[in-house]
């Protein structure tokens, strides 16, 4: 996962309540891990953003879907992932894809 943005300013904040238990705990846990909030939070956002398969699990357990919906969803990603790997593309390649499109049409 990558620290640094691919484009764009960091001036961005994400922000949502929680109760102070809860955020006791987080804090603890994040202290025990030697992790701070912004580096869990950007990890999360990374893993998801990239469809890690560990994030991509955890979030299809959280979706509120059926489970032949899961099921095929899981099997959709698995089938687009070995795609790209048939086709031969690394991850850096389809990084640079990206960029370009992103690039071409900044208003995607």
């Amino acid at each position: 996962m990558s620290d640094a943005p691919a484009y764009g300013k960091m001036n961005k904040k994400i922000v949502f309540t929680e109760n102070d238990g809860r955020h006791a705990k987080l804090v603890v846990r994040l202290k025990y891990d030697n992790l701070r909030q912004s580096e869990f939070f950007r990890a999360c956002i990374s893993g998801y953003l990239e469809q890690d398969e560990r994030i991509m699990s955890f979030i299809d357990d959280l979706k509120k879907q059926s489970a032949s919906k899961k099921k095929k969803s899981k099997k959709l990603r698995l089938q687009g992932k070995e795609l790209l790997n048939d086709a031969g593309f690394s991850d850096t390649q389809l990084d640079d894809l990206f960029d370009l499109i992103a690039e071409e049409h900044p208003d995607l």
